[in-house]
């Protein structure tokens, strides 16, 4: 991966009866068109508690793939109204997430943009909330 872009990355976690929980992230990252559309990459940090793994967003019509590969393996697929159940293996063990989006959106091009994700998750079959991600992408 050969840094091509800055990425602003926030990501926000709901939970019922609590306040949210926000991660802002910016960082170094890859934007590259794919046949099926857009893939964004980046390395997470200690600050997102992830450090070691990377992170890979395929954007395509309709479609959002979030692949993480490393310390962790997980790869959730998103698409409006249905649900897609994954393994997210970690060191310690494995767990069984369920997610559905509700929102989705992007609008990219080569000299950046933006990606638009909001999604509902259960961990194990219990409400892991509500998550929110809004990814700026900006040519360096």
């Amino acid at each position: 991966m050969e840094p091509n872009v800055m990425l602003t990355i926030r990501g926000t976690q709901y939970y019922e009866g609590v306040d949210p929980e926000v991660i802002e992230l910016v960082t170094e990252g890859s934007l590259q068109k794919v046949d099926t559309g857009w893939e964004i990459c980046y390395e997470e940090s200690a600050l997102t508690g992830l450090e070691g793994v990377t992170t890979t967003f395929l954007v395509e019509e309709g479609k959002l793939t979030l692949t993480r590969t490393g310390r962790l393996n997980s790869q959730m697929v998103f698409q409006l109204g249905v649900l897609h159940e994954s393994l997210y293996q970690m060191e310690f063990g494995a767990l069984m997430i369920t997610v559905c989006a509700t929102k989705m959106g992007y609008d990219i091009s080569l000299e950046g943009g933006t990606v638009d994700l909001t999604y509902g998750i259960d961990i194990e079959q219990s409400s892991g909330g509500v998550v929110e991600y809004h990814l700026d992408i900006r040519k360096k």
